[in-house]
């Protein structure tokens, strides 16, 4: 039987890191992977987070199981802090994941189940993952336009066109803030427009939420979902404690189904527990516990969100630092867009050739589509990295 296997395609992330550690070079630098670095290069764990954990610590008493949902109050933490105040808050239904990706296959698989003609539409470019999950789920995939490569922002008028024609057999997956892989968030007229298509053409909305407050802040950055929701009749959401906890090991997440009412919600939600019990049974527990212990404790909550602060201005700070550098060397604007973009990544717009130069001249890994983490960036590096860059691109 595994003599009929070819060899798997790499991950065009994930490989990057493996490449990265074997590279000997002491000046290389890992912008591929989507993960924040502090200004030692170190991903560190948030004072909130070693404040919980050692609560558990010392208040846990048993590792048990927990259920097919996972922990019911970190669901309704989660809903809580995404849709607490808007009409679709009373009829949601939350059951936790082992990361957003798994929220993205367990509603992928849901999709399937209530309509497998169901067509989703994703972002072109998108996060790498959405086309594989929803495509191993056996569901159709389409992209509509949204990035525009010379302008490096988001092309409204093109993506409006486009969802213009998604109606009552399409899913349309957006990003709720901080845009995997260009950094180019969509406004607020563009929410509202895709608000009225969605109701004039019936479409459902399913919006990946990853780096809330990573962007604007955490209300901000929930600020077209929340419109959605107060509006639509159903929608999708997947959710991640990856980025706003610093739990990326611990594989936490959501994913929140609004209905009609709360009755079609909660029929929803046990389909998805029957999908869970078929594929991973229950998602692990610790990453909820500590996420869980933070937003049901006053004081831990506003140490986070001081935390999730910083983290998020000094992610600004990189931005203008290197958009600076890089105009201070070209003499003009080109680069000002790496300051407008949102959270983590940044396309420059470079080729796969200049992609490569970085990588095998100076040691600067980066994604074949010239996606950078800036997020994965120190002080101490800008220059370097703006030198490189002005170099390959001469």
């Amino acid at each position: 039987m595994l003599d009929l296997l070819t060899p798997a395609q790499q991950d065009p992330i994930l490989s990057l890191s493996i490449a990265f550690r074997e590279d000997p070079r002491t000046e290389k630098m890992d912008l591929g992977i989507g993960v924040y670095k502090d200004s030692q290069g170190i991903t560190p764990i948030m004072q909130a987070v070693k404040a919980a954990q050692q609560q558990l610590a010392e208040t846990q008493t048993t590792k048990s199981y927990v259920g097919l949902a996972g922990s019911e109050v970190f669901n309704q933490s989660m809903v809580d802090l995404l849709l607490k105040g808007t009409d679709g808050y009373s009829r949601c239904a939350a059951v936790q994941t082992p990361g957003a990706s798994g929220a993205l296959r367990m509603l992928a698989d849901l999709m399937y189940l209530a309509k497998p003609i169901t067509t989703v539409w994703i972002t072109n470019p998108s996060y790498v993952n959405h086309k594989p999950v929803m495509e191993a789920a056996g569901l159709t995939v389409k992209y509509y336009p949204y990035f525009d490569m010379t302008t490096k922002q988001v092309d409204g008028e093109a993506m409006l066109a486009a969802l213009s024609k998604a109606g009552p057999d399409d899913v349309v997956l957006l990003h709720g803030c901080c845009h995997n892989p260009t950094g180019a968030d969509i406004r607020h007229e563009h929410w509202e427009a895709i608000n009225e298509l969605a109701q004039k053409n019936g479409f459902t909305p399913f919006v990946d939420i990853a780096y809330q407050g990573f962007g604007s802040g955490i209300e901000e950055d929930a600020a077209g979902l929340r419109l959605l929701a107060d509006s639509v009749e159903e929608m999708l959401i997947a959710t991640s404690c990856s980025k706003s906890f610093g739990l990326y090991r611990e594989r936490t997440g959501a994913a929140i189904v609004i209905g009609k009412n709360k009755e079609e919600a909660m029929n929803a939600k046990g389909r998805i527990l029957q999908l869970a019990r078929a594929t991973y049974t229950m998602p692990p527990d610790h990453g909820a516990a500590i996420v869980q212990t933070i937003l049901t404790d006053d004081a831990l909550t506003t140490q986070w969100r001081e935390e999730l602060n910083t983290m998020r201005n000094r992610i600004v700070s990189l931005r203008e630092g290197l958009s600076s550098a890089l105009s201070a060397r070209t003499g003009d604007n080109r680069y000002d867009f790496i300051k407008s973009h949102k959270g983590m990544f940044s396309v420059l717009g470079l080729s796969v050739e200049q992609v490569a130069k970085l990588r095998d001249e100076f040691g600067i890994y980066a994604v074949g589509d010239s996606r950078i983490n800036i997020a994965g960036l120190t002080e101490a590096r800008i220059d370097y990295l703006a030198d490189a860059l002005i170099a390959i691109s001469e």
